[in-house]
């Protein structure tokens, strides 16, 4: 019998991970506090990528097009990475795992990259100020509080439909 429950609870599992089921909180009912973690951990990624494209978009001279392009694909690649990370450390194959990062993160880094590059642009003088300049930081971090806020809801909408943050906390 105990057998025929854990092949129970794998179906469950798989099903979730395909994204049609529930997740640990189940449909409906999130945490603000859960989404919010959800939209830091997205933060976190999309940071360091940001800033890390704006430092070498800067440091080469390039104008405002390609170091955005660097900087939001670098969001992605490290706002991936460290859901990869995490899934790879609980045991799931690199190839599981790519998809887990996908299924979880695109649509939270699509909205926060939207939100906070939009914010960037419309900071007058942040996208021509110098890494040395506080418009540059100031402005980077009103991008990112703005994104953070939007992001959130975005993340509570998902987890409460077993989506985005939810898949990977099966993993924790």
């Amino acid at each position: 019998m105990q057998h025929e429950t854990h092949e129970s609870h794998a179906a469950h599992a798989h099903h979730q991970h395909a994204g049609h089921g529930g997740s640990h909180t189940g449909h409906g009912k999130v945490s603000w506090a859960m989404a919010a973690k959800a939209t830091l951990h997205c933060l976190t990624g999309c940071a360091i990528g940001e800033v890390l494209g704006m430092i070498i978009g800067t440091a080469l001279g390039w104008g405002t097009a390609p170091t955005m392009v660097l900087a939001i694909t670098l969001a992605f690649f490290f706002g991936y990475s460290l859901t990869l990370f995490a899934v790879v450390r609980a045991g799931l194959s690199l190839r599981a795992a790519i998809g887990v990062a996908l299924a979880a993160d695109t649509l939270s880094i699509t909205v926060m990259e939207i939100v906070d590059n939009g914010v960037l642009l419309a900071v007058p003088g942040a996208m021509e100020a110098h890494l040395s300049d506080a418009l540059f930081w100031g402005a980077l971090a009103f991008a990112f509080a703005v994104a953070f806020l939007v992001t959130t809801p975005v993340n509570k909408w998902l987890i409460g439909r077993g989506k985005g943050h939810a898949v990977v906390h099966q993993y924790h």
